[in-house]
């Protein structure tokens, strides 16, 4: 009988530990407490997204494709790309960090002032050599940002929002950012997950942006996510103030005026 109460105990903790880690899992929490980066509504990243009584206003709409239940090689969710695709609406200048399938750059052409430009910078597959893998850096994040290199045609090739598109291709870490300084109003750090890129796309993300522009990092999902994401900003978190937006994997970061 004690046996059995023994088992039962246990067997009721276990149950407990689950539905506490999933709780956490969906409120965007550890398990022993919460992310170090504090939450941002959406509305409040920008007055865009301020919700009428039918939900987004007329303000958030935008020209959009989304992947619905498609899986597509990375990229973000669909409302994460509408997120971005809304806040191009309100910059001339936007940079990414990461191409993948050119969706982001497709969106944000689409959408963004008629006279605005779109940088965005990958690996290109015959360059996968001078990935510069980090002493910290996992297996699984170089196979993936190896994979999402691959690409040598994107979604915005041969449409004519490719005009307004400069893609760039090279390392990241060896990239040189000086020709774009205070340019971006918006930047998107969505390339390598390794800490170590992470780290080296950030610093040249923050040198990127105009003052008052915004900075976004997609991927912040917690340590068993994409655990080099959630490791180098919880460090430049302990540097700068960073916000994640609530319901997405957004960190953000608005470049204060001088």
């Amino acid at each position: 009988m004690a046996f059995v109460a023994m088992v039962c105990a246990v067997t009721t903790v276990l149950f407990a530990l689950l539905y506490q880690r999933e709780r956490a899992r969906r409120k965007g929490q550890g398990l022993l407490g919460a992310w170090p980066i504090p939450v941002m509504p959406l509305p409040q990243l920008s007055p865009v997204f301020a919700t009428g009584p039918y939900g987004p206003t007329r303000e958030a709409e935008v020209s959009f494709i989304g992947r619905g239940p498609l899986v597509v090689p990375g990229g973000t969710s669909d409302g994460e790309a509408w997120i971005l695709a809304v806040l191009a609406t309100k910059a001339s200048r936007c940079f990414e960090f990461g191409t993948c399938t050119g969706k982001t750059a497709y969106l944000w052409a689409r959408n963004a002032p008629a006279q605005a430009q779109v940088v965005t910078l990958t690996l290109a597959p015959e360059q996968a050599a001078a990935y510069a893998r980090g002493a910290s850096d996992t297996d699984e994040d170089t196979k993936f940002a190896l994979a999402e290199s691959a690409f040598t045609e994107f979604l915005y090739s041969g449409t004519p929002e490719a005009a307004r598109i400069t893609q760039v291709y090279g390392d990241s870490k060896t990239f040189d950012e000086s020709p774009y300084v205070a340019w971006a109003d918006l930047v998107f750090v969505d390339g390598s997950h390794a800490e170590s890129y992470v780290e080296s796309d950030s610093a040249k993300a923050m040198r990127i942006v105009r003052p008052g522009g915004l900075v976004v990092w997609h991927d912040y999902a917690g340590p068993s996510h994409a655990p080099g994401v959630f490791t180098a900003l919880n460090r430049l978190a302990q540097r700068v103030p960073l916000h994640r937006v609530d319901g997405t994997t957004f960190v953000v970061w608005r470049a204060p005026v001088v």
